[in-house]
């Protein structure tokens, strides 16, 4: 790698407390065993391995435990050798594990999860996805059936109210944009894993006299959007800022608790020679800046608005052709 690094770094590394901030990293992939990728994985990150259960491994690393596992609990938690197993089946437990084992490695997507990390360690998950391609790794492209996501669950500066207002303001501004700029292969583009919030709750979200307490943001947003498949998913982070609030609206076991945003839809598209995860993060980044800069968010905003609008201007060019312009022209990208 040049000395240059691939990963851009926003203008606010820090949190209010001084601390620098850290985003966790979610990479699903198939092509290698699950022994494959936790042994490519150890000598990449220089770590050291513990299997927690079956297909559950931690990875201690200098960036903190990684997990990687294959992504499915029914698989994790199968045992046909166990003494709840009739006597008959536990005599073929080992030879069925072993064609289960082989088939879920096939369609079931394995996954990489780190720590929370600082900004500035993010080389590191850059080396690996692209030294994880040469050794084999697929994504989506691969079959119609995977549907691999990277997803990014960074830490925001602060947990103010009007702080989560830009970053979400910002994001529904550039979600075409960061929609084409992703390329969302088809096998996602079917799932409703990374559907954008609704339409009615964007409308609410980007006018100019928006300014909820973040009680009010929360129920906002879970009044339109009560789910965990939302491209930007604010569940996690809102299990962290209110609890009760959001078991009025949605209670759902999987949703974990972290004061992050949980940014989910890039595919990982690992396998691809372009591909590389540096590109997924700068342009989270463009979205950082654009979230701290109320002049620009301003200006952006208003011309979403307009193109909601209709006009002869909106039936001849779109929103992502003038994002993209507009981007451009600030140098963004």
């Amino acid at each position: 790698m040049s000395e240059t690094k691939a990963c851009r770094m926003p203008d606010i590394l820090r949190t209010e407390s001084g601390e620098e901030r850290r985003v966790g990293v979610e990479i699903e992939l198939s092509g290698l065993s699950y022994n494959a990728l936790v042994q490519l994985t150890e000598k990449l990150l220089r770590g050291q391995s513990r299997e927690a259960s079956r297909y559950v491994t931690e990875l201690e690393t200098e960036f903190g435990s990684f997990t990687i596992e294959l992504d499915s609990a029914p698989i994790k938690d199968l045992d046909l050798k166990g003494e709840t197993v009739p006597e008959s089946m536990r005599e073929l437990g080992g030879q069925a594990m072993d064609v289960i084992d082989a088939a879920a490695e096939k369609i079931v997507p394995l996954e990489i999860i780190s720590p929370p990390m600082p900004f500035s360690s993010l080389e590191c998950i850059e080396v690996l996805c692209d030294e994880l391609r040469k050794a084999g790794a697929l994504g989506s492209r691969e079959t119609l059936y995977y549907a691999f996501g990277l997803q990014l669950n960074p830490e925001l500066p602060d947990l103010r109210a009007d702080t989560l207002v830009r970053y979400l303001q910002a994001f529904a501004v550039l979600y075409d944009w960061l929609k084409s700029r992703h390329q969302i292969d088809i096998s996602r583009k079917f799932t409703s894993y990374i559907e954008p919030w609704s339409s009615p709750y964007i409308d609410l979200l980007v006018n100019d006299n928006y300014a909820p307490d973040t009680e009010q943001l929360m129920r906002d947003y879970l009044r339109f959007n009560p789910t965990r498949n939302k491209a930007l998913d604010l569940l996690p982070l809102f299990a962290d800022l209110n609890k009760s609030v959001l078991a009025e609206y949605v209670m759902d076991e999987r949703i974990k608790s972290r004061p992050t945003l949980h940014y989910r839809l890039p595919d990982c598209d690992i396998d691809n020679p372009g591909w590389h995860f540096s590109s997924v993060w700068n342009d989270w980044v463009v979205l950082e800046q654009i979230a701290n800069n109320a002049e620009d968010l301003a200006e952006l905003r208003e011309q979403f608005r307009m193109s909601r609008k209709l006009s002869l201007r909106n039936l001849t060019q779109s929103w992502l052709d003038t994002c993209g312009q507009w981007l451009r022209n600030r140098y963004y990208v």
